[in-house]
């Protein structure tokens, strides 16, 4: 291997190489990255207010339906999903704005198309 490489790629070369008898790494495969990933969905968050959900409709039950018997219950559940919801687009706001979270996988695709890798081994 006569070009000079840095780092990792010094390594990876050296692994690869014939010169100093067997080498021993043997891909099957190029080592080179793809220039797309997966199409998977995003795994969503957990359910919120299930809790306070639970226990409104259990209020529900034991007055056959009557709203204003479970006035707290109702307020308490609907008090949770602001919150949550508050949350969200809280958590909305900074994955926009690139300050954490992943790249949707159409995202991270279309970024790797403009930019594709170089096919070549190291």
């Amino acid at each position: 291997m006569a070009t000079k490489c840095t780092g990792l790629q010094a390594k990876v070369s050296r692994m690869l190489s014939k010169e100093f008898g067997k080498p021993i790494l043997k891909p099957n495969k190029p080592l080179v990255l793809r220039n797309e990933v997966a199409n998977r969905k995003l795994r969503q968050g957990e359910a919120s207010c299930l809790t306070e959900m639970s226990v409104m409709m259990a209020c529900w039950k034991q007055s056959e339906f009557n709203h204003a018997a479970c006035a707290p219950e109702v307020q308490s559940f609907q008090r949770c999903t602001a919150l949550a919801l508050g949350e969200r687009k809280a958590q909305m706001g900074q994955e926009s704005s690139g300050q954490g979270g992943r790249l949707h996988p159409k995202q991270a695709n279309t970024l790797l198309k403009r930019h594709p890798n170089l096919y070549r081994e190291i």
